[in-house]
C-alpha cells in the first residue's frame, strides 16, 4: 500500500531525477537505494520523469517552432540548432532509423534525441517512444553502475555519486578523442 511517507520518497527520487545535468541520476538511484527502494521501481520513477519531460518539453518545442518563424534571432537560432543537430547525427548514418535515433538519446540526452526524431520527421509518440528507450538504457548503465560502486564502496553515496558524476563527463570526452585519433575504432 502506498503510504504518505512512501509516496514522499518517491517524489523526492523524482525530483533528483528531473535534473538536466549533473548528478541527477547518480543522486537519485543512491537517494532510491537508501529509502530501500528496489531497482524495479527506481526504473518506474524514472520512466515517469521521463513521461513528464516529453509533456513540457514537446509543447515548448512546438511553439519555439512557431514562435521563430515571426522573431528573426529564435528563427535563426531554430536553423543553428536544426544544423548542429543535423550534423551531429551524421554520424550515425544517412538514414536515421529507430535504432540509430535510440543509439543517438543514449549518448545525448532526451532534449536531443526528441529534436533528432523531429529532425527525421517523427511525431511526438513515436519521437517520444524512440527517446524514452534510449534514455531508459542510458540510465539503466548508469543506475546498474552507481548500486555496483556503491555495493564496492560501502559508502554513504557522496564518493559514489561524485566517482559516477565525473565518469559520466570524463569517458566520453575519452572515447571521442580516442575515435578521432583512431577513426577505424
Amino acid at each position: 500500500m502506498l503510504t504518505h511517507e512512501l509516496l514522499s520518497q518517491y517524489w523526492k527520487v523524482l525530483c533528483l531525477f528531473f535534473l538536466p545535468i549533473g548528478g541527477g541520476i547518480p543522486g537519485g538511484v543512491i537517494l532510491a537505494k537508501n529509502f530501500h527502494i528496489g531497482w524495479p521501481m527506481m526504473m518506474v520513477i524514472y520512466f515517469i520523469s521521463d513521461l513528464i519531460l516529453a509533456l513540457i518539453f514537446e509543447p515548448i518545442m512546438h511553439w519555439l517552432f512557431k514562435v521563430g518563424k515571426n522573431i528573426p534571432a529564435i528563427a535563426q537560432t531554430g536553423q543553428i540548432m536544426k544544423e548542429l543537430t543535423l550534423k551531429t547525427i551524421e554520424s550515425y548514418g544517412q538514414h536515421l532509423g529507430p535504432l540509430a535515433l535510440i543509439i543517438f538519446t543514449f549518448s545525448a540526452d532526451p532534449m536531443s534525441g526528441r529534436a533528432a526524431t523531429s529532425v527525421a520527421g517523427y511525431g511526438f509518440i513515436t519521437g517520444w517512444t524512440l527517446t524514452i528507450i534510449g534514455d531508459m538504457l542510458y540510465f539503466s548503465l548508469i543506475m546498474v553502475s552507481t548500486l555496483w560502486l556503491n555495493n564496492v564502496l560501502g559508502d554513504n553515496g557522496g564518493w559514489t555519486t561524485g566517482i559516477i558524476l565525473v565518469l559520466m563527463i570524463v569517458l566520453p570526452m575519452i572515447i571521442k578523442k580516442f575515435r578521432s585519433k583512431n577513426p577505424q575504432a
